[in-house]
């Protein structure tokens, strides 16, 4: 971890709420926000947020599942987004969702108008503003936690701590 925790403190509560309250508590309202009012369907809402978890290596993105409804995405999912150019798992959408979000995270300069033709042709203008945000979210705050060792500690409000596929929710 690069910042020291007081004795007895909750590594995720001292840095998200304590060191910095004003700005930790509006960005895990704007985190947990995207996961609470989401419209996309599962498979693309998990294709894009696993792309942006192994971009940023964060090890609780990694190891989480989102779960909705009682129905996560099946266990060899995050290795078809690994291989989203490929994989015969993924229908457009999902296809669509974890090459935008690899893009977004590398190469947003690159989204030409052949890219837009195609986001368009399979995403409403509010699902794709909706998807942007979910993957500046994670972007933003998956690395934050992985570039401050923060990612090997974090423990959900209510106990959920990661578990190699399995979890409720990522940061």
């Amino acid at each position: 971890m690069r910042i020291d925790i007081p004795e007895g403190k909750d590594p995720i509560a001292y840095v998200w709420g304590e060191m910095v309250p004003g700005i930790g508590a509006a960005a895990s309202n704007f985190s947990l926000s995207v996961y609470a009012h989401t419209t996309l369907g599962l498979r693309e809402f998990e294709a894009a947020r696993l792309r942006i978890a192994q971009l940023n290596g964060c090890a609780f993105c990694l190891d989480w599942r989102t779960e909705r409804d009682g129905q996560r995405v099946e266990e060899e999912f995050a290795d078809a987004v690994s291989e989203w150019r490929t994989t015969s798992a993924f229908d457009d959408r999902t296809r669509l969702a974890a090459e935008y979000a690899e893009r977004y995270a590398l190469d947003h300069h690159g989204l030409d108008e052949e890219f837009w033709a195609r986001m368009t042709a399979h995403y409403s203008q509010r699902e794709i503003v909706e998807l942007s945000m979910s993957i500046g979210s994670w972007l933003a705050f998956g690395r934050l936690n992985r570039v401050l060792g923060l990612d090997t500690v974090c423990v959900l409000p209510g106990g959920s701590s990661p578990r190699r596929g399995n979890g409720h929710a990522a940061a």
